[in-house]
């Protein structure tokens, strides 16, 4: 009797368009490549991304608000770049990678910068789907 191999899981393909904007939108964000790799293991709670906190973990640059940071997660959110922890009592402010972000989270790990800083273009651009909600 011979034993049956799993296959190899395979990486969903996704658009070029949604490849570009959550990447852009990753870029654009105040979170480091530090905290978004933690997020493909584990989650991390909301509080532990705010203020000076955030900056001590290494996973932001500079102190965010609690409502700046949720504002830019909640973005993340939208873009499917992360996704909201649910516990046996509901949503939880801990969020998680998708396997959409897991793509671009691994890309930017084998680069040897990490994540790349956005241009002037790419600001503006992130600025106007964000605000003005153009569909994705």
């Amino acid at each position: 009797m011979t034993s049956a191999e799993s296959p190899t899981p395979k990486s969903i393909q996704y658009p070029s368009g949604t490849l570009e904007r959550a990447e852009r939108a990753i870029r654009c964000s105040p979170f480091t490549l530090k905290l978004l790799s933690l997020m493909r293991y584990e989650s991390v709670e909301l509080n532990a991304i705010a203020g000076s906190r955030g900056v001590e973990q290494g996973y932001t640059r500079s102190p965010q608000s609690e409502l700046s940071v949720e504002n830019h997660l909640m973005w993340l959110i939208q873009v499917g770049v992360l996704r909201r922890e649910v516990d046996g009592q509901g949503i939880t402010d801990s969020f998680r990678l998708t396997p959409l972000s897991r793509q671009l989270v691994e890309k930017a790990e084998h680069q040897t910068q990490g994540l790349d800083t956005p241009t002037g273009r790419e600001r503006c651009l992130n600025f106007l789907h964000r605000r003005l909600r153009f569909p994705l």
